[in-house]
């Protein structure tokens, strides 16, 4: 916070010395710079000033655009300080600052472009009515601890999922090494299976963003420093099938509505167990479901997920920590992503749902 009210102050005092310029072009007394400038030359300065001030408002205002305002400024400002060399060499150094904080910002908002590019993609492949209700007829070949926690997360009567929105807020780690805080954004589609997750994390104070993509039962992950320089790049058939769990969690416990999906076979264990079997194009995934007595899915466990950093299966588990009224539906508003280990369980991610919205016809 402190560097974000710095760096603006640094954009707000360089734009105001541009100033300058202006004021000696028109023979102001204050400015008293020993070369000529011409007038056209003076009101160049203004703009540049100007365009540096509006950078700043735009940071200010946490506005994604900032970065290019910013960088047209910078461009400008350069320019003009090259012409007047001798007096104001020293404004190289702001522009150096503000064209490197630019570059590495617009880094970022380019590579979460890619993200919204393609939830909009799959937003128009992925259409149907959403005035179609979801009825007891629907559930009638679920098993009945199913049936149970659909009733309890409220979605009987009200229209099938086709997609959602959310976001999080949470932790994740590595074994071995600290929580690094992180928020994340994530679009769901369903008539042609998606999951499309954008992270931005901080680690070491430094922005690490990160964007998961599973579309036509491919998955890749794609994690960059500052959106510019790659640290992990995975795909192939493990991480098709990693994801594939994973789609089948998002389903569960964010879209309950879509578990009567024709897609998921499902075979009863007790009152409060059942097994979901789901394919997608040629991947079979499956998990086993735990209910309480109040019909909240309480547990999510499946053998069919890789850890990438040991590129092995182990057991993966999701429990809830807490349920919460969310827009009329019960849903999960905090829960752990834990990997079962040989030596133990290792709790690697918790999560906290912030917003949810389903059915959405557009994209942010």
């Amino acid at each position: 916070m402190i560097l974000r009210i710095l760096f603006a102050l640094l954009i707000i005092v360089h734009g105001l010395l541009h100033s300058m310029g202006f004021a000696k072009a028109f023979g102001y007394a204050f400015a008293n710079q020993s070369i000529y400038i011409s007038t056209s030359a003076g009101y160049a300065w203004l703009i540049s000033g100007l365009l540096f001030l509006a950078a700043s408002w735009l940071f200010i205002a946490k506005k994604k655009s900032w970065w290019i305002a910013a960088v047209i400024a910078v461009i400008c400002s350069q320019v003009l300080i090259i012409s007047a060399w001798q007096d104001a060499r020293f404004g190289t150094i702001a522009n150096t600052i503000i064209l490197f904080t630019s570059i590495l910002a617009g880094g970022s908002v380019c590579f979460e472009e890619i993200f919204r590019h393609d939830a909009r993609k799959n937003l128009k492949h992925n259409s149907f009515p959403s005035s179609d209700l979801l009825t007891e007829k629907d559930m009638h070949h679920l098993p009945e601890p199913v049936k149970r926690y659909l009733r309890y997360v409220g979605v009987v009567n009200k229209p099938k999922v086709k997609n959602f929105r959310v976001v999080f807020e949470g932790e994740m780690r590595d074994k071995g090494k600290d929580f690094f805080p992180f928020v994340a954004e994530q679009y769901n589609f369903f008539a042609n299976p998606a999951r499309l997750f954008f992270m931005k994390g901080r680690m070491f104070g430094i922005e690490v963003p990160g964007y998961h993509k599973y579309t036509n039962a491919k998955a890749r992950m794609d994690i960059r420093l500052f959106g510019l320089i790659p640290v992990i790049k995975k795909s192939g058939p493990v991480m098709d099938k990693t994801e594939t769990v994973t789609l089948l969690n998002d389903m569960c416990l964010l879209a309950p509505a879509s578990l009567i999906d024709k897609r998921i076979e499902w075979q009863p264990i007790n009152d409060s167990m059942t097994k979901a079997i789901f394919t997608n194009e040629n991947i079979t995934v499956s998990a086993i479901l735990y209910f309480n007595a109040e019909g909240q899915l309480v547990n999510f466990t499946s053998n069919d997920r890789t850890a990438i950093a040991y590129m092995k299966e182990f057991p993966f588990s999701t429990p809830v920590t807490e349920y919460k009224n969310i827009n009329g539906y019960n849903l999960i508003s905090k829960g752990d992503a834990v990997w079962h280990y040989p030596d133990g369980k290792f709790v690697y991610g918790k999560f906290t749902l912030k917003e949810i919205q389903y059915n959405r016809d557009y994209i942010d």
